[in-house]
């Protein structure tokens, strides 16, 4: 299978002199969280959720105003670069890796697609127990959290959500995306005198999303994939009794997809 067969060819991009607020309402549109970063319609890197919410937690500590911070200021210029003609299997070989979550497809040197893990979705068609392939250490925050305490867990975890656990049982998720538009938010609204008290006491319960989509253990991979695929969601915890046992993300589904010889 070739990589043109499963690329996304509705390319989402911004000009890499549009505004970070611009940016962020083109996420926000088109439920996406990586944007290709383009100047005279040349790639020249991309932006994504984890990078926005790093970049507007470090202006407390600077003064910086978020206003003033462009696309080409947040953008991460290590771009992954791939051929229509490549073949799938060698991007399914480092899945989960370190490095870039969003890969760019070119040809004669023009964006002709992108490949997330998203595209990767449909290939998966294993019938195995999520509960075999599941995260049983789990990684959460409670409602009462700080939301700067719930972006330092991301960054130390290397991971990009969390579940938001009350008294044994899971109310709801909180992700980098999430974190990034809450702090625009604070930055449009309080002058830069108020931004840090403001940032201090913003809680995990002001930012999260409910309800929560989870799963038993006993579903198979193939359904999560399809969950994953319905909802648009990266992870999803796995409950038992209504409490969270483990969590699984789409690397894991995706390190499940066998391709035919």
């Amino acid at each position: 299978m070739k990589i043109k067969e499963i690329m996304t060819t509705e390319i989402i991009s911004v000009d890499k002199d549009v505004d970070l607020k611009y940016v962020m309402k083109t996420m926000k549109k088109n439920d996406v969280t990586k944007i290709p970063i383009l100047e005279e319609k040349q790639l020249v890197g991309v932006v994504t959720d984890n990078e926005i919410a790093k970049k507007l937690g470090a202006i407390r500590n600077r003064g910086v105003p978020a206003a003033r911070l462009h696309a080409s200021s947040v953008m991460e210029k290590d771009i992954n670069i791939i051929h229509p003609n490549d073949d799938l299997s060698t991007i399914l070989a480092k899945v989960g890796e370190p490095g870039p979550t969003i890969l760019m497809v070119v040809d004669n040197d023009e964006l002709v697609g992108v490949v997330t893990k998203a595209d990767l979705l449909p290939l998966v068609t294993s019938i195995k127990a999520i509960g075999e392939i599941m995260h049983v250490e789990i990684h959460s925050v409670s409602p009462e959290d700080r939301v700067v305490h719930a972006r330092r867990r991301m960054i130390d975890e290397q991971i990009a959500r969390l579940p938001v656990i009350n008294n044994g049982l899971l109310i709801g998720m909180i992700s980098d995306i999430d974190i990034a538009y809450s702090l625009a938010k604070i930055k449009k609204l309080f002058p830069l005198g108020k931004q840090n008290h403001q940032l201090d006491e913003l809680l995990v319960n002001d930012v999260m999303k409910t309800p929560v989509i989870s799963a038993e253990s006993d579903t198979t991979v193939k359904a999560i994939a399809e969950m994953m695929m319905k909802y648009q969601i990266g992870s999803i915890p796995i409950t038992e009794n209504k409490k969270v046992v483990g969590i699984v993300s789409r690397t894991d589904v995706l390190k499940t997809i066998k391709l035919e010889e």
